[in-house]
C-alpha cells in the first residue's frame, strides 16, 4: 500500500510517499514558507529539486506535493489514486487519544481539545489534516500520536504529586514524546533479543532518542514503564536549547530575579538553554564537539552534562525494571555522534557495559543497524537508526485495511 506520511508545522509541510510492503521510501520532501511565498524541497532517487511557488494555505502545499509526486519528471506514481492512506503525525494526543485512529469529525473535535497540550503544533497538524481533506477528500487519513506509546506508563510513574484536585482538573500527567520513534527502536530490539532466546513478554530495554531534543524510555516486555520528558517535551535531559530538568524553585527565582513573565520564562528554558546556552555556542552537536577538539571548557561541559544525565538515567530505569537487557542509541545525534555513546558507556562496568569503541568510533551517518557492545558485555548496546515515518505508514495500512 502506498501511503503518505504527513508531518505539518504552522508554515511547514514534510512528506514521504512509502510503500508499506516493501517498507521503500519513494520520494520524500518538504513546503516551506506557506502562507509567505512557498517552496518546496523534493527528492527522488537522492536527487533534489527546489522550486518556489506560491502556497497561501497548506491545502494549496498538498495540492502541489501531489502534482509534484505525479509530474512526469519529479514524479514516482502515475496519478493521486495510487495513494490509499495518509498518515498524520501528531504530536500530543493530550488524555484523550492513546492509540491510532482514523481521522472522522469526531476525532477533530477531540483534537481540537488538544490545543492546549501542544499550541505550537496542534493547530498546524489541523492546518495539515485539513489540507489534505481538500486535495483528497475521499482518501482514508491516520493519525499517529507521539503520546501514545506511552500510555502504558503506571500510575506511580505518571503521576506528579501535585494536589489531586488540579492532577484531575488540568488533566496532568507524564505524557512524554518521540514515542513512535521509542516504539519503533524497541520493536527492532525486541527482535534481535528474541532471536537469542530472550523471551519478548520479559525483555528490559532502554530507548534513548538523542537529538536537538531527546528523551529516554525504559521499555519492559514492549511496554513504556517510563519515559524522561513529562508534561511537556522540556522535561527531561538537557538539550539543544532546552534545559531539560531543573529544581522547580529556579523557575520563580529567574522570573523575579530578571522580571520575566511565564511566557519569557517559558522561552528561556525552552530556547536559550542547553547545549546552547551552557557552551555559548551554538545548539548543534557537531559544533559542540568540534569547539572540545579546540579545548574550550564550556562546549566539553555542555556534551559532558548530557552523557551524565543519560548515565543516570540509564542506572534508574536499570533499577525501575529490575534488570536490563539493552541499550539503544537513535536520532540525530544517537546515530551521528560516537562521542556521546563513548562517554554515555565509559564507567558502566558494574553494570557489565562494554563496547568496542573503535567499531563506535566509526559507526555514524549510516542506514543499518549496528551492534557496539561486546562479547564479554553483560547488557548488549545497539545503534537502531529510527524510521518513524515507516511506523506511522504501518499503523495507518493497519487501520484502513480494517475498514
Amino acid at each position: 500500500m502506498k501511503v503518505l506520511v504527513v508531518n505539518a508545522g504552522s508554515s511547514s509541510l514534510k512528506y514521504q510517499l512509502l510503500e508499506t510492503e516493501t517498507g521503500d521510501l519513494l520520494a520524500k520532501g518538504i513546503c516551506e514558507r506557506i502562507g509567505i511565498d512557498g517552496k518546496i524541497e523534493h527528492k527522488k532517487n537522492g536527487e533534489k529539486t527546489v522550486r518556489e511557488i506560491a502556497m497561501p494555505n497548506h491545502a494549496v502545499a498538498t495540492k502541489i506535493v501531489i502534482d509534484t509526486l505525479t509530474d512526469p519528471v519529479l514524479g514516482v506514481i502515475k496519478d493521486m489514486s495510487e495513494i490509499k492512506a495518509v498518515g498524520h503525525r501528531v504530536v500530543h494526543g493530550g488524555p484523550y487519544f492513546f492509540e491510532s485512529c482514523l481521522v472522522t469529525p469526531e476525532v477533530l473535535e477531540k483534537l481540537r481539545l488538544c490545543v492546549d497540550f501542544a499550541p505550537l503544533h496542534t493547530p498546524a497538524h489541523l492546518m495539515g489534516i485539513e489540507g489534505c481533506t481538500a486535495v483528497m477528500p475521499n482518501v482514508p487519513q491516520v493519525l499517529v500520536f507521539d503520546t501514545a506509546f506511552h500510555q502504558t506508563i503506571p500510575e506511580q510513574a505518571s503521576t506528579y504529586p501535585l494536589s489531586w484536585d488540579m492532577v484531575e482538573e488540568a488533566k496532568i500527567r507524564r505524557y512524554g514524546a518521540h514515542g513512535t520513534s521509542h516504539r519503533f527502536v524497541s520493536g527492532i530490539m525486541n527482535e534481535i533479543l528474541a532471536k537469542e532466546g530472550k523471551n519478548p513478554a520479559e525483555t528490559k530495554i532502554i530507548t534513548c532518542h538523542i537529538g536537538n531534543g531527546s528523551s529516554i524510555s525504559a521499555v519492559k516486555g514492549g511496554k513504556c514503564m517510563d519515559t524522561s520528558m513529562g508534561f511537556t517535551p522540556l522535561d527531561g535531559v538537557e538539550m539543544g536549547t532546552r534545559c531539560g530538568s531543573i529544581d522547580p524553585a529556579i523557575v520563580p527565582y529567574i522570573m523575579k530575579k530578571k522580571n520575566l513573565t511565564p511566557d519569557e520564562m517559558s522561552n528561556y528554558m525552552n530556547k536559550e538553554c542547553g547545549f546552547l546556552g551552557v557552551s555559548g555556542i551554538s545548539s548543534d552537536s557537531r559544533d559542540i564537539e568540534a569547539a572540545i577538539l579546540k579545548g574550550d571548557h564550556r562546549a566539553w561541559l555542555a556534551a559532558n552534562i548530557l552523557a551524565y544525565q543519560v548515565k543516570k538515567y540509564i542506572g534508574s530505569y536499570s533499577a525501575a525494571m529490575n534488570g536490563l537487557d539493552a541499550i539503544v542509541f537513535t536520532a540525530g545525534m544517537g546515530e551521528n555522534n560516537p562521542e556521546l555513546r563513548e562517554r554515555v558507556c565509559t564507567d558502566m562496568q558494574y553494570y557489565g557495559i562494554e563496547i568496542d569503541n573503535e567499531l563506535n568510533a566509526k559507526s555514524h551517518h549510516q542506514p543499518n543497524i549496528i551492534k557496539l557492545s561486546t562479547e564479554n558485555s553483560k547488557v548488549a548496546v545497539y545503534l537502531i537508526p529510527t524510521n518513524e515515518e515507516l511506523m506511522i505508514a504501518k499503523d495507518t495500512e493497519a487501520i484502513v485495511k480494517a475498514l
